[in-house]
């Protein structure tokens, strides 16, 4: 399937090849640097995501740890059948980490486009380049570079929520939905209690901190408390116990996936809890929104709203742009 041409993301106008990149009409360029089309500079707020995609290239790839996992959760996502909702059909995927998703489109007969903001894009280069129709490229999802309408199938999972702007992101993701196509998004909503205080705390330091040091810090400090994860998980059972074993899980800013994916090995486990407290302690931004306001967001960007609700990381939407 005949992929959608670049486009410079500065003057929406096709770019050509040119010696180890592409240039624009205008004089903008944009290298091609190992292997990867690059319309963004890697100093950018996502930095962390990108250190800690490569760093865990393949923990969440359900091709690496023999589960259903990510293919449970985008299934869910897209309503049912990968391959009637994706097959033959040109998906952008934006904010495509390191390719959890991106190898279960593929899988489904997608022709995909992944996008990150992110040096994410290498690691799903390594594990998706060369499983069927694709390329990837890094980009801001909120100045992408292509033109307007020319995918079948947006998707962005676990994203929205970490850009500056989610209404921006979602106005820039609609125009790149076709007529009659779908856009599938989740987001963050307000939950009782919300993040734990001690993670709280600790994202306020890390946020200060170099992007090397906060991994480093992260998987010291998971390696500490992991030991006491462990044992919590152990004694689940003894009723006596519950109350102080909810306290310490609560003081604890580890996530712990023991109770949610306990067919995970060992191994895996902790390597999600490294990967998902570096990711709640490090990122940026944190929005948070309601269905209504999920809704309101599609529906202003012309899109019909088949789908929006409660479930998942919080809200899970799909909507579809009107064929005129």
């Amino acid at each position: 399937m005949t992929s959608t041409a670049f486009h410079c993301p500065e003057h929406g106008i096709p770019l050509t090849a040119s010696g180890d990149g592409y240039a624009c009409p205008e004089g903008c360029s944009f290298p091609v640097v190992a292997d990867i089309p690059r319309f963004v500079d890697s100093s950018n707020y996502a930095r962390s995501f990108g250190l800690q995609w490569n760093r865990f290239r393949t923990t969440q790839l359900d091709s690496h740890t023999g589960t259903t996992i990510s293919r449970d959760r985008l299934t869910r996502l897209a309503g049912g059948d990968l391959k009637k909702t994706f097959a033959g059909k040109r998906v952008l995927e934006a904010g495509c980490g390191a390719g959890r998703f991106t190898e279960l489109l593929l899988e489904a007969g997608a022709s995909v486009t992944a996008v990150d903001l992110s040096e994410a894009v290498e690691a799903n280069l390594t594990n998706c380049g060369a499983r069927g129709d694709y390329r990837v490229c890094q980009a801001d999802i909120r100045r992408l570079p292509f033109a307007p309408g020319g995918f079948d199938v947006v998707l962005c999972i676990g994203v929205v929520q970490h850009t500056p702007d989610p209404e921006e992101t979602l106005k820039a993701l609609a125009r790149q939905v076709a007529p009659g196509g779908l856009l599938i998004i989740d987001h963050y909503t307000y939950r009782e209690g919300g993040v734990k205080w001690s993670s709280r705390t600790l994202r306020k330091h890390m946020l200060q901190r170099p992007s090397e040091s906060s991994m480093r810090f992260v998987e010291r400090l998971v390696n500490a408390l992991w030991p006491m994860h462990r044992f919590l998980y152990r004694v689940r059972r003894a009723a006596w116990f519950t109350p102080v074993r909810k306290r310490l899980l609560h003081l604890s800013p580890v996530l712990d996936y023991q109770y949610a994916f306990p067919e995970l090995s060992p191994e895996l486990l902790h390597q999600w809890a490294v990967l998902d407290t570096h990711d709640v302690v490090t990122d940026y931004y944190q929005h948070r929104r309601t269905t209504d306001e999920i809704r309101a967001a599609l529906e202003g960007n012309g899109l019909e709203a088949l789908r929006v609700e409660y479930a998942g990381n919080g809200v899970e939407a799909m909507a579809r742009k009107p064929e005129s």
